[in-house]
C-alpha cells in the first residue's frame, strides 16, 4: 500500500493515462477522476497528497473545484498543478503569477510536468497556515475562513501601503530627476 496519492482529475482518459505513466516512479497511488463533480468527491474522500486538476471540464468546471478547494482550509493545503490546453482560460479567471499553485499547459512533457508537480509543493508551503480545531465542519470552520480571510486582507494591507510608499519614492525621484533635466536646459 502506498502512502502518497496523486489525483488526476481530467475528462480525457488519454491525458489520465499519459500523466500516470510520466509521473516518477515512487510509492504512491494515482488516482483518476473523469469530471469535476467525481474528482471534487475524490479530494474530500481520499484526501490525496497531490491534485493535478484539468481546468475544463464536464459536470463540475476546473474552475469551480478550484473555487470549492479555496473554501476548505484542509484542502488548500494540497499542493496543486492547474491542466489546461488554453491558459487564457485559466488566466482570465486566475491572473498570474500563480502564487498558490503551479500550471503547465497541453501538451507537456514529463521534465515539464515533474517541474510543475516541484513547483506546485513549494508553492503550497508558501500559503498561510492556520490551526483549525475541527478538519471538514461548516459550522467550524467558517470562524476559520473569517481568520483566513482577515489574515489575507492583512497581507493585501500590507502590500498596498508598501506599493504607496514606493509609488511616492518615485514621485519624488522622478520630479527631482525633471527639475534637474530643466535646470541643464536653461
Amino acid at each position: 500500500m502506498s502512502n502518497q496519492k496523486i489525483l488526476v482529475i481530467d475528462d480525457s482518459k488519454v491525458i489520465r493515462m499519459r500523466v500516470k505513466d510520466m509521473l516518477p516512479t515512487g510509492n504512491f497511488e494515482v488516482i483518476e477522476a473523469k469530471d469535476g463533480l467525481e474528482g471534487f468527491n475524490l479530494i474530500r474522500s481520499e484526501s490525496p497528497n497531490l491534485i493535478m486538476l484539468d481546468f475544463l471540464l464536464p459536470k463540475m468546471s476546473g474552475w469551480e473545484v478550484f473555487q470549492e478547494i479555496q473554501k476548505n482550509q484542509r484542502l488548500r493545503t494540497i499542493p496543486l498543478v492547474l491542466m489546461s490546453g488554453r491558459k487564457e482560460e485559466v488566466t482570465d479567471k486566475l491572473p498570474e503569477p500563480f502564487e498558490y499553485f503551479s500550471f503547465v499547459e497541453k501538451p507537456f512533457d514529463r521534465e515539464q510536468l515533474v517541474d510543475a508537480i516541484r513547483d506546485a509543493m513549494i508553492k503550497s508551503k508558501k500559503k498561510p497556515q492556520m490551526v483549525v480545531s475541527n478538519t471538514d465542519n461548516n459550522h467550524n470552520s467558517s470562524s476559520s475562513e473569517l481568520a483566513a480571510m482577515a489574515a489575507e486582507i492583512h497581507a493585501l494591507k500590507t502590500k498596498i501601503a508598501t506599493l504607496e510608499e514606493n509609488s511616492q519614492k518615485m514621485k519624488k525621484q522622478i520630479d527631482q530627476l525633471i527639475n534637474f533635466i530643466r535646470q541643464k536646459f536653461k
